[in-house]
């Protein structure tokens, strides 16, 4: 449902238009059922729904209700393997001995010690196959009913829920912000933004559609509803298309295998490259990059059987190669290769955006008097390249003094690798000169604020969200490289998977890395406990769902915390049905059943490309202990993947993320108090109309305020 999908993306509930009346105990049942998962409704909507008939009162609660426990995670069977979790969970060689015991006598008795290694060494026993091994010994009722009430703590979390306006203004107001955000979208988002475009397709549409991926979103659904196409000016921005509804991939990382298309599309694309190529014929040069897919695609346009539109026939002659068309990288990169690096300069210039891209290359390869002419470039290049870039590039050098200890490279689809940086740092005074340059153009495009800019600290260290695709969806989650303060005295993982069609075994584990990123002990399958770290026990089936925990106590001496999801056997992260991540911050007297959506801090989704996921790191500092969003996952192997194979890999990663030093909010609000007065948030409502900055916004904000909160936070990057 549309209601559903705002109030999870949003936390504003759409107003319903349903008809008048006394809904009042209708409310007071939402306000309870709320509070069960975490959630409380804002006066405004308590009001509203109390207006409302009994009928549609209940209709919104009820969507209220089932689109928030989903959005935590609350909407499945959350069972442990040991129904008394985290008590009771045995040593692991006696676990495993009792199981083998049991396979030995499956018809009763008791075996030696002799007998059972008798067994081990016939090379006959798998431990997966032990009776009663990996599958769930007891009813979901049953383990509710071993575990006491959860006792209500102060620091358990509470989100407030807003009364919006009716479902189509805040599908409209959602549409045109996904749509004209100036980062890309991660998946989560370009999915959400492919089901508004359906709906706002006759609508209101942004004045400017900045990401390709979401152009070939909005032209995916206007091309098969007979829609005129719009913002297509690049060759690529059809060939983005053509891939967007074929199935395939928009961002173009992985090739597509296009499907058939109706006589009117192909007319509608042919004719869009037609019109691109005629206004532009250099542009023919960006068709070489990806000319085998624009060979398979000609396959499916037959741009011969349309001699109407000569342009678009040389977009597939190029791709063939009976047309040369130079390319300005490949000028570019032609022009480096002979030293000519002022040449390379001038040719980049001509692209604002690949030039600052490739001004670390250039400035490391430039002599000393090419260095000065490579600076003005960029110092020209810099008024005309979007925000982000200018972002981007102001992040790259604040890391580009010193060499890393290990360079990580992470990809669009969140998989990374690490080597060693063999880059020799910039020169001090040349990293000072481009990043003052950076600083002051970047001040000059945020705009000035009309009313008090008051920011909340929370927010300060959440890294700017450049690119979506660094991030999963769900709940409460951060950009890559965000910290996040941790409350409580122990930490809860957990991960849940339902496997689609066959067997499908994911194992939950945690490794400790101490000051020097060093293994200091693991917990996973094969090491139920270790320094009070405890585990809920192996699930190695699936096919209703299954849920594996791990204890974390706040007393533990390892200095970084590293959950991962391993995958053992079966499907991959895109192929299950449903996976998801996310962690509880609990106190240790709270007793209660392993999950509770009211102390769930954050849920991410598992979507991703790799065998190993590692969504987040906890750091000890001298503040206490913090969550470091990494959302990176691990080749890994093929099957049978653990984290005893895996810990020096994974310890690289997390170095190298750890030093990284990210961009945040605070860098944009230092940027403001240069040229506006910005005020900390003490949680006392002011008196007069505000620009709030945070991760959830107060309640009754003065009317004429506006609040920048975690699902807006790319609208504070200048375009």
């Amino acid at each position: 449902m549309l209601e559903k999908l705002i109030i999870q993306k949003t936390l504003r509930v759409p107003a319903s238009t349903g008809a008048a009346g006394d809904g009042t105990p209708v409310a007071r049942q939402l306000d309870v059922a709320l509070l069960d998962v975490g959630f409380s409704a804002s006066r405004a909507l308590l009001e509203h729904i109390g207006a409302l008939a009994p009928a549609p009162a209940m209709d919104l609660a009820a969507t209220v209700v089932s689109a928030v426990r989903e959005l935590v995670g609350d909407h499945v069977r959350h069972d442990a393997y040991f129904i008394g979790f985290p008590d009771d969970v045995p040593d692991t060689a006696e676990f495993w001995t009792e199981r083998l015991r049991a396979a030995v006598f499956t018809g009763g008795g008791t075996a030696t010690d002799e007998q059972l290694r008798d067994a081990v060494a016939s090379g006959a026993v798998n431990l997966l196959d032990l009776p009663a091994y990996g599958t769930y010994q007891h009813t979901y009722a049953e383990l509710l009913a071993a575990h006491d009430e959860l006792i209500t703590a102060a620091g358990d979390r509470v989100t407030l829920l807003r009364l919006g306006d009716v479902a189509e203004v805040e599908a409209t107001r959602l549409y045109l912000a996904l749509a004209g955000n100036s980062t890309p979208l991660g998946e989560a988002d370009l999915a959400i933004l492919s089901e508004l475009a359906v709906a706002c397709v006759d609508g209101a549409q942004p004045a400017e559609i900045p990401v390709r991926e979401n152009r070939a979103v909005l032209n995916g659904i206007r091309l098969v509803l007979g829609r005129p196409l719009v913002g297509v000016d690049t060759p690529t921005d059809v060939l983005r298309l053509a891939c967007q509804v074929s199935g395939g991939d928009a961002s173009l990382v992985t090739p597509t295998r296009f499907r058939a298309f109706r006589r009117p599309e192909r007319r509608m694309l042919l004719a869009a490259l037609n019109d691109v190529v005629g206004a532009s014929p250099g542009k023919l040069g960006d068709v070489v990059r990806y000319g085998e897919r624009w060979k398979r695609l000609g396959e499916r346009l037959h741009p011969h059987e349309y001699d109407k539109w000569p342009h678009a026939q040389a977009v597939f002659e190029v791709a063939r190669g009976q047309r040369r068309v130079p390319t300005l990288a490949g000028r570019a990169e032609a022009a480096i290769r002979a030293g000519a690096i002022g040449s390379a300069t001038s040719v980049l210039s001509a692209a604002p955006g690949l030039l600052l891209r490739s001004a670390d290359r250039l400035l490391r390869l430039a002599s000393e008097p090419e260095r000065s002419g490579v600076v003005e470039a960029v110092a020209g290049a810099l008024g005309s390249a979007s925000g982000r870039v200018l972002l981007s590039l102001r992040e790259h050098l604040d890391n580009r003094l010193t060499p890393m200890s290990a360079r990580m490279y992470a990809s669009r689809s969140r998989s990374s690798w690490v080597g060693p940086d063999e880059r020799p740092p910039l020169p001090a005074e040349l990293v000072a000169e481009l990043t003052s340059l950076l600083d002051a153009e970047i001040s000059a495009r945020l705009p000035q604020p009309e009313r008090q800019l008051v920011v909340d600290p929370e927010v300060l260290d959440v890294a700017l969200p450049l690119s979506g695709k660094a991030a999963e969806g769900g709940f409460a989650v951060l950009p890559r490289g965000s910290r996040a303060s941790v409350s409580g005295e122990l930490l809860r993982f957990f991960t849940y998977w339902r496997q689609a069609s066959r067997r499908t075994d994911y194992d939950l584990s945690v490794l400790l890395l101490d000051d020097e990123f060093h293994s200091a002990g693991q917990v996973s399958w094969t090491n139920y406990r270790h320094d009070g770290v405890v585990h809920s026990g192996d699930i190695t089936d699936a096919p209703n769902g299954a849920t594996e925990f791990i204890d974390v106590p706040l007393t533990t001496e390892g200095r970084y915390v590293v959950p991962q999801v391993f995958i053992y056997a079966g499907e991959s992260f895109d192929e299950v049905a449903e996976s998801m991540f996310g962690y509880q911050a609990r106190t240790r007297d709270q007793l209660g059943a392993p999950f509770d959506a009211r102390t769930v801090r954050a849920r991410s989704h598992l979507r991703g490309q790799g065998r190993i996921a590692l969504p987040m790191v906890f750091a000890r500092s001298e503040g206490g202990w913090q969550a470091v969003w990494l959302h990176l996952y691990l080749p890994g192997a093929p099957s049978f993947n653990r984290v005893e194979d895996n810990s020096f890999t994974t310890a690289d990663r997390v170095r190298s993320l750890m030093e990284r030093r990210y961009l945040t909010v605070s860098y944009l609000a230092d940027r403001w108090r240069a040229r506006a007065e910005v005020t900390t948030w003490n949680g006392r409502l002011p008196d007069e109309p505000i620009t709030f900055i945070g991760i959830h916004a107060p309640e009754d904000l003065p009317d004429g305020s506006e609040a920048y909160t975690l699902d807006r936070l790319s609208e504070l990057i200048p375009e």
